[in-house]
């Protein structure tokens, strides 16, 4: 499922929903990288690993009305902390989380 994620301060990107249980587990593992401006969104999701993958991400952990819990980049190889209250996990390229603010609410919409 596609969808489009947007913000007051004027982040936007368009991204995959990634729900199933395979999905979710596989998120980015095995991946040459992320266009500019796409990201993975994992839900439900309160913890993430960079396990087998060959780039940093930035991470950035939303609660259940999509606003940012906590963000961070993760380089590879690396487990994430369990963050108490996150619903979903958003995944993009390195940096491209920069504008976003801890408190900041993204608006998820699902396109066809």
């Amino acid at each position: 499922m596609e969808v489009m994620i947007r913000s007051v301060s004027g982040f936007k990107a368009r991204g995959k929903i990634a729900a199933s249980f395979f999905k979710r587990l596989k998120g980015l593992m095995f991946t040459p990288g992320l266009p500019e401006g796409s990201v993975i969104l994992i839900s439900p999701c309160a913890s993430v690993h960079t396990c087998f993958m060959r780039f940093a991400i930035d991470v950035v952990y939303l609660d259940g009305n999509g606003t940012v819990l906590k963000k961070e980049t993760m380089r590879p190889w690396r487990l994430g902390g369990f963050v108490k209250g996150a619903k979903s996990v958003m995944e993009m390229g390195e940096n491209e989380s920069g504008q976003l603010k801890v408190g900041e609410r993204l608006y998820i919409v699902k396109t066809v």
